[in-house]
């Protein structure tokens, strides 16, 4: 259909125009036009009943209907919206906002700089970036007080976070603990290594060692972390980057029983921390231990998983067994399954053994740190130790303890293997936080980024927590994903700004629900 005007002439030649709506159609092969209707004279209507003609179709036309009140209407922005809600109201539950105003108060700096650190700790759990990437990445976010900060807020905020770390850590502890409950039970630690990017000068922290992120070509700090039995980060610790796991421990847990004021704690640590001088500070701290115990290095190791003790199964894959030797406690665990792979792995190393000594490939033998430990090699020939692979057998699916607890052999079993715990919060700090690689040149900006990442891992683990206690169906990464897409749009109608947030769905709602957090009204004047 459409509109077109009919000219008619009067006997005086002068004319009179008619607007028709009319439809062209095609009648015996050819293409006719015909009139539906005849609105009358263009003049008549041109004193506004067209206009008022056009009003009262179109709203029997969604299209139109939506230009025609688009006309009134300005969508200035649309920024994230749903993280700042939700993650702001975890960290004001979790006592933040207070610890970080009392020190702030206290050493006279700008509400701006606490801000900055809420900002940069929001920017890990969604979108890491560099400091300089957050002073660009806070303007896709809508929280008003974002919009004042500059570039030098953000790395003022990481100095003072350099400066006040124990105090901030010591807070956060006693701010989630009252006398009955301060009490720590099992301590976990762990370390891991990251490496700095650029030309990073020299100072002590950092120094080449054993990388755990295999860039031994980069200069690296160590960080050991301590963690409670519920896997809540306690503190962690910045160390020279060639500082051994064993020193790093005594380091940690000595601080520890200095700042926490613990008089009861057992340690937990894995193989890497176990020895002699270990076991000396931890008896002279009066600190129980669980340590895992490096089998094939210690001369007992043969003689204890020989004992003839009998195995009590704690688990489907977990059998376990008590052995004293020399006034010391050990406990032996087995998982069958892991024995299995063991055993596989090890006949498969000795097929190829026998392949490349056939071969006469002695020089690949003695490069390779698999094979060489099962290999005698002489002037004259090379030749499998047997007895190596077979006391290579006897630890198939075994890992010792050695304890001073009076615990039971099965919670001593299961308390070390909640050490997993802490090895996933280092996985989430060097890739969901995404700590490594660090650009930061100075000492105390590498120290202020990496306890930005522990504030963040704080949070991201208590906030696992609680979708779990709401038997939550998502994932984290998904309900992150989820409350992205939660979006606030700043409008303009009729020169009345408003606020509209957009719909909140399934996992977005999850997380308001986890943290207790009331969605905001979907309209808000401005």
């Amino acid at each position: 259909m459409f509109a077109r005007i009919k000219t008619a002439y009067n006997r005086d030649g002068s004319e009179r125009r008619y607007l028709q709506i009319c439809e062209s159609r095609r009648e015996e092969g050819k293409v006719r036009q015909k009139v539906l209707c005849n609105l009358g004279r263009v003049e008549d209507l041109q004193n506004g009943k067209l206009d008022d003609l056009i009003r009262s179709l179109a709203k029997f036309s969604d299209k139109l209907a939506v230009v025609d009140a688009a006309e009134d209407l300005f969508a200035d922005w649309s920024k994230e919206y749903g993280p700042s809600l939700v993650f702001r109201r975890l960290w004001e539950n979790l006592g933040l906002h207070e610890i970080l105003a009392q020190l702030f108060c206290e050493r006279e700096l700008s509400v701006d700089v606490q801000e900055a650190i809420f900002c940069m700790v929001l920017n890990r759990l969604t979108e890491p970036t560099s400091k300089l990437g957050v002073s660009d990445w806070k303007d896709s976010v809508h929280r008003p007080e974002l919009e004042s900060l500059k570039l030098h807020h953000f790395y003022r905020a990481i100095d003072f976070l350099d400066e006040n770390k124990e105090m901030i850590e010591e807070k956060l502890f006693y701010h989630h603990t009252d006398l009955f409950t301060r009490q720590l039970d099992l301590v976990f630690f762990d370390t891991t290594s990251t490496y700095v990017e650029g030309d990073a000068g020299a100072f002590d922290l950092l120094e080449y060692g054993h990388s755990k992120d295999h860039r031994p070509d980069r200069l690296q700090v160590m960080i050991g972390m301590l963690m409670s039995r519920d896997g809540i980060p306690i503190a962690h610790h910045v160390f020279p980057g060639n500082t051994p796991d064993t020193d790093a421990f005594i380091e940690a847990v000595s601080d520890l029983k200095k700042r926490f004021n613990i008089q009861r704690v057992i340690v937990v640590g894995d193989r890497g921390m176990m020895g002699k001088r270990t076991l000396e500070l931890l008896e002279k701290l009066n600190l129980q231990y669980i340590l895992g115990v490096r089998m094939r290095n210690v001369k007992v190791g043969p003689e204890i998983v020989a004992s003839p003790e009998p195995y009590t199964l704690v688990k489907d894959n977990l059998k376990v067994k008590e052995v004293t030797l020399g006034g010391d406690r050990y406990i032996v665990c087995l998982n069958e399954e892991e024995a299995k792979r063991d055993q596989a792995v090890r006949e498969k190393i000795e097929i190829k053994l026998r392949s490349k000594l056939e071969h006469g490939n002695i020089k690949d033998l003695i490069g390779n740190s698999e094979y060489k430990k099962y290999i005698n090699v002489t002037q004259d020939a090379a030749t499998i130790n047997k007895e190596k692979l077979k006391q290579a057998a006897l630890f198939d699916g075994l890992y010792i303890l050695q304890t001073n607890t009076q615990l039971p052999t099965e919670e001593v079993a299961t308390a070390y293997r909640d050490l997993w715990q802490i090895e996933r919060a280092f996985r989430n700090l060097k890739s969901t936080l995404d700590l490594r690689p660090v650009y930061h040149w100075t000492e105390r900006r590498i120290c202020g980024h990496i306890m930005l990442c522990f504030l963040a891992l704080v949070m991201q683990i208590k906030f696992q927590k609680l979708l779990m206690n709401c038997e939550s169906e998502y994932g984290y990464t998904e309900v992150i994903r989820a409350l992205r897409k939660v979006h606030a749009v700043k409008i303009k109608v009729k020169d009345q700004e408003h606020l509209v947030r957009t719909e909140v769905h399934g996992a977005a709602a999850i997380a308001f629900k986890a943290v207790g957090a009331r969605i905001p009204e979907r309209v808000q004047k401005v």
